[in-house]
């Protein structure tokens, strides 16, 4: 079993930034691709970001590719999402997940942790 915290989110005028924090328990974190998820009240779960076990391979969403960039430090057990140049369009809670088994890396109900998720908001 795998628990996760996420931290960071705020408050940000358009083309601000923010880092996401993830922090992961379990002896088997490091062996789990893991995900960033958001979402806005009334709308499913939007796919963010995806990094392989190791970090050697990562995917983004259209919306935020060359933006928003993932991370991963396995020693520390931990899982960030840095978020450059926002726009308003980026206002949601974001929440970071684990994918136990291989699986399709967009697709919410394919990861088997979650994390409570943390709130980001930007103005215009």
């Amino acid at each position: 079993q795998v628990q996760m915290v996420e931290s960071g989110g705020g408050l940000v005028q358009a083309g601000g930034s923010l880092r996401l924090s993830c922090a992961a328990s379990g002896r088997t974190f490091n062996r789990y691709a893991m995900g960033w998820f958001r979402q806005v009240p009334l709308k499913e779960r939007e796919f963010v970001a995806w990094i392989s076990w190791n970090g050697d391979i990562t995917y983004y969403a259209d919306s935020v590719k060359g933006r928003f960039t993932i991370s991963r430090d396995n020693a520390k057990n931990m899982v960030y999402l840095q978020l450059n140049s926002l726009k308003p369009e980026d206002t949601a809670v974001y929440h970071c997940a684990a994918q136990t088994m291989s699986g399709t890396y967009y697709t919410a109900t394919k990861y088997d942790y979650w994390g409570q998720g943390t709130q980001v908001t930007v103005s215009s």
